[in-house]
């Protein structure tokens, strides 16, 4: 039964043991060092992996394929929320606690966890509270009933008479690609009972037993849309000091090692979140803006901002794309060269790099901006390509149907983005992705280095230096269609390409053909 199930757990019984109950966590703290040690690959549950025959991505689906995730090179798993929603991407939950019947059972769910421990995977849920969708107890159980033990859990405009809740952001019913009108309202998050109840919820997921064993708890969160103002509405305002960061340290003291990854509802460069807000890393939005176009002064613009701004114990999370943004292939126009430019860079310069599913094979999307619903984002969203056959057993085309979503979708049988495809062609975007993941697994410099920017010139070259005691590494991109020469300080001899077989090569004496990589290293 989840805390939700009824009524009589409406005060918040504990659903671990309080923490005084539990003995301390012997893992060792979080440190900057451990996360620049990460490859994050991110999963959207419903169209990874359908191992239940329904065309639904699942949690037995995520299982089985945890070896081809191991063998990719990525160390830890982001997944979408797993909570029950009417939506289908199942942000805007209806039980916090629950798992969406579609992707399993709650002991599918502990299985998928020990498997990926088996594995040494690490875990993040991510998780969107701020707000409930119809259906969810709390709404339904306290609108127009003031008296309700639930009566001050939904920001209501009347809350004398509990009418007229709050909707997200201006509008009290959003549709979904299924074509239902769904309420979507705001959690008062200034309640003290709504406090208590989300670090409880968050430490059940990190010590489901709640005996301080953390067995099958997940290694941190996701946080979506974290703002301090929600919404800007100046109504819940003051929440990084007095909603998140209380949760946050009731999570650490029960695992040290725990990591907080913060969405920055900005899109900025997340430093109030990390330091107001206490979040362990932010993503790099802005850099990711200037990879999409390869602007070289954008680029360095971005990550000489980051260098300033992010503190030496927090970090950022390096990407090309996610569930809101369009692909990464889509916005270079299929152009193999410039996706193995981006690749390189968010792979091996300095920060946490994040793969999304698909992103390895090149997988394309783009926004649907005719779509007046959340069908607009399914074109991102689509199957991941196990097979030449978008219909195999085991692909996730749950979208299919008389809809523009699958009518005019991105991936086609033989379209050559797939991994049946791709594992058969030594030249192809999945090995490249494979070998700079080996290489930034063999390389400390890579992931501990210090990072030093050369070419700062006119030239569309990129050039970066990573140092980490006697180890050094070169990485090497042009960012245009034109050859070009590249001028760097001396560096000494004795240079190989890591990339080509371990070739010797001299940096002194370098020219890049058009958006080529190259990746240098000192034995």
């Amino acid at each position: 039964m989840t805390i939700l199930a009824s009524l009589a757990l409406a005060a918040l019984t504990p659903i671990v043991a309080s923490p005084a109950e539990v003995k301390p966590s012997d893992r060792p703290a979080l440190t900057a060092e451990s996360m620049r040690d990460e490859v994050i690959y991110h999963i959207f549950v419903r169209s990874f992996r359908d191992g239940s025959g329904d065309g639904i991505g699942d949690l037995k689906g995520m299982t089985e394929k945890l070896g081809y995730l191991k063998s990719l090179g990525v160390t830890s798993l982001m997944l979408t929320p797993l909570q029950p929603s009417p939506y289908y991407h199942n942000y805007f939950a209806t039980d916090f606690e629950g798992i969406d019947p579609a992707y399993g059972t709650m002991e599918d769910y502990f299985t998928f966890v020990r498997a990926a421990r088996a594995h040494g995977l690490k875990v993040y849920l991510d998780q969107e509270i701020q707000y409930v969708a119809e259906g969810h107890p709390w709404l339904s159980e306290s609108r127009g009933k003031p008296g309700s033990p639930f009566s001050r859990h939904i920001l209501y405009d009347r809350p004398k008479t509990n009418e007229e809740p709050q909707p997200f952001l201006k509008q009290p019913a959003w549709p979904g690609y299924d074509g239902k009108w769904i309420g979507i309202s705001m959690v008062d998050m200034r309640t003290p009972a709504v406090k208590r109840y989300f670090e409880k919820l968050f430490l059940h997921w990190i010590d489901p037993h709640g005996d301080g064993s953390l067995r099958d708890g997940v290694d941190g969160f996701r946080i979506d849309h974290m703002m301090d103002d929600l919404d800007h509405k100046g109504r819940l305002t003051n929440l990084f000091a007095d909603f998140w960061t209380p949760i946050f340290r009731a999570v650490k003291a029960r695992n040290p090692s725990a990591r907080i990854l913060a969405e920055q509802a900005d899109w900025g460069y997340g430093d109030d979140w990390l330091k107001r807000g206490n979040a362990d890393l932010v993503f790099a939005f802005p850099l990711r803006g200037g990879l999409t176009k390869l602007n070289k002064p954008e680029i360095l613009k971005a990550i000489r901002t980051m260098d300033a701004v992010t503190p030496v114990t927090k970090g950022q999370i390096l990407f090309l794309e996610n569930h809101d943004t369009d692909r990464f292939m889509s916005e270079v126009r299929d152009d193999q060269r410039k996706a193995r430019v981006g690749a390189a860079l968010t792979l091996l310069l300095r920060g946490t790099p994040l793969v999304y599913y698909g992103q390895e094979l090149g997988m394309r999307g783009r926004v649907d901006e005719t779509a007046r619903s959340d069908a607009a984002h399914i074109p991102l969203r689509e199957a991941f390509r196990w097979d030449n056959d978008l219909s195999a057993p085991g692909s996730a085309i749950w979208y299919q149907g008389e809809r523009p979503s699958w009518i005019n979708r991105y991936n086609r049988s033989g379209d050559g983005i797939s991994l049946q495809e791709q594992q058969r062609r030594p030249d192809a975007l999945y090995d490249f992705y494979r070998k700079l993941l080996a290489l930034r697994a063999a390389r400390a410099e890579l992931r501990q280095g210090t990072q030093q920017i050369l070419c700062e010139d006119a030239s569309p070259a990129l050039c970066f230096l990573r140092e980490q005691g006697n180890a050094r590494a070169l990485i090497l991109a042009n960012t245009s269609a034109e050859t070009t020469r590249v001028t760097l300080p001396a560096l000494g001899s004795a240079w190989r390409d890591l990339m080509d077989g371990n070739k010797p090569a001299d940096p002194a004496d370098l020219t890049l053909a058009p958006y080529e990589v190259r990746v240098l290293g000192t034995p």
